[in-house]
C-alpha cells in the first residue's frame, strides 16, 4: 500500500512497528499481484498476433487450448479481480492515512496517489502505473531501516536532476513574469504620478514622522559617540581662528599680551563647546522636532513632485532593477552544483 514521506509534517500519528511490518507483507503481496497482472496482460497481448498464437499452438497445442479455454475466455473477469483487489488496497490507504491524519483534508489522499487510483482503471495505458507501487515500497523500507535508498547511485542521479528540471522550470516562470512586468512599466502612463498619489501620499505623515525621528537619533548618538572628537575639533578651530587674527597678533606683542591672548582663547573655546552642546541638547525639544518634521515634510513634497521626466526615469529605473533580476535568475546554479563533486573528485590525493 502507498505511504507517504515519513519526514510529511502531517504525519502525526505512526504505526506500531508490528503494523509498519505486516503493511510491508501486504505490499509485496500487492506488488507480486502487479506482476502477475501485467505478465499476464503481456502474454495475452502477444497472444493476440496472429504468427505469435499459430507458433504458441503447434509447440504447446494442450496448453494452447487450456489457456484459450480457462483464461482467454474469461479474461476480463480476471482481470477484474485483480481491479477489486487493488480498488480495496487504495480504500485500505487511505483509510489508514485517515487515522494517521496524515494529510491536511481526509480527501487529499487519492490526489497524492493518483498513480494507485488510475491504476485501478481496466485500461492498458492505466495498468503500467501500477509499476509506481514499488516506489510506496521503498520508502516503507526506508522507515523500517531495511534500506538506505539516499546512498542508491540511481537515487542521487534522480535528486541531482530532478533539482536541475525543477529549477529550470522555477526560472522560466520568473523571467517570464518579470518580463511581463517590464511589459507592463513600459506601457503603464503616469506610473511615477500614481506611485505619489496613491503608495506615498496616503502614507506621508508617517514616513514624515520617521526620518525626522531617524535623523534625530543619528544625530544624538553621533554626538553621544563622538563628543570628546567634537569638543577637541571647536577647540582646535578656535585656536587656528585666533593664530590667524591681526588684533589678537598685535595684543600678543603687548606686556602680558600671551597670558591675555591664552586668556581669550580658553574662553572663547569654551563658550563655542558651550554653544555647540547646547545645541545638540537641543535636538531633543519639542521644538527642534517640530522644525525638523518641517525641513524633512519640505524635503518629501518636493521629491514628490512628478513631471514627465522624473516618470520617465522612474520607469527607467523599475524596468533595470527587474533586468538585474532576470540576470539573477537566470544563473544556472545547477552548474556549479554538478560540477563540485567532480571538483572534489579530482581533487582527491591519488
Amino acid at each position: 500500500m502507498p505511504e507517504a514521506d515519513p519526514r510529511h509534517p502531517r504525519a502525526t500519528r505512526r504505526l506500531s512497528p508490528l503494523s509498519e511490518r505486516l503493511l510491508l507483507v501486504w505490499d509485496f503481496a500487492v506488488i507480486a499481484l502487479v506482476a502477475i497482472n501485467l505478465a499476464l496482460l503481456l502474454f495475452d497481448s502477444l497472444y493476440l498476433i496472429a504468427p505469435l498464437n499459430a507458433a504458441f499452438e503447434a509447440v504447446a497445442p494442450g496448453l494452447h487450448d487450456a489457456y484459450d479455454t480457462t483464461i482467454r475466455a474469461n479474461f476480463v473477469e480476471i482481470d477484474l479481480c485483480f481491479v477489486a483487489i487493488f480498488i480495496f488496497d487504495v480504500l485500505l490507504g487511505w483509510a489508514i492515512a485517515i487515522a494517521q491524519k496524515r494529510y491536511a483534508r481526509w480527501f487529499f489522499y487519492p490526489f497524492v496517489h493518483w498513480y494507485d487510483v488510475l491504476g485501478c482503471i481496466p485500461l492498458a495505458g492505466f495498468r503500467l502505473l501500477r509499476v509506481l507501487r514499488v516506489v510506496s515500497l521503498l520508502v516503507r523500507l526506508q522507515r523500517l531501516g531495511v534500506i538506505d535508498i539516499t546512498r542508491w547511485r540511481l537515487y542521487r542521479f534522480y535528486r541531482t536532476y530532478y533539482g536541475v528540471l525543477m529549477e529550470e522550470i522555477s526560472d522560466r516562470v520568473a523571467i517570464n513574469l518579470l518580463e511581463d512586468m517590464q511589459n507592463e512599466i513600459r506601457d503603464s502612463q503616469h506610473l511615477t504620478q500614481r506611485i505619489s498619489n496613491e503608495v506615498i501620499q496616503p502614507r506621508r505623515a508617517a514616513l514624515v514622522d520617521e526620518v525626522a525621528a531617524r535623523l534625530e537619533r543619528t544625530i544624538n548618538k553621533g554626538y553621544a559617540e563622538n563628543h570628546q572628537q567634537v569638543h577637541r575639533y571647536v577647540a582646535a578651530l578656535v585656536a587656528r581662528t585666533m593664530e590667524e587674527n591681526d588684533e589678537l597678533r598685535r595684543l600678543r606683542r603687548l606686556p602680558m599680551g600671551d597670558a591675555v591672548a591664552e586668556s581669550i582663547e580658553r574662553s572663547l573655546s569654551d563658550i563655542a563647546s558651550r554653544v555647540v552642546h547646547e545645541a545638540i541638547d537641543g535636538l531633543r525639544s519639542p521644538h527642534f522636532h517640530s522644525l525638523m518634521t518641517d525641513l524633512v515634510g519640505s524635503g518629501v513634497d518636493a521629491w514628490l513632485q512628478v513631471d514627465d521626466r522624473t516618470d520617465r526615469v522612474t520607469q527607467q529605473v523599475l524596468i533595470d532593477m527587474l533586468e538585474l533580476l532576470k540576470e539573477q535568475v537566470a544563473v544556472k546554479r545547477w552548474k556549479s552544483e554538478l560540477s563540485e563533486p567532480r571538483t572534489r573528485h579530482d581533487a582527491r590525493p591519488e
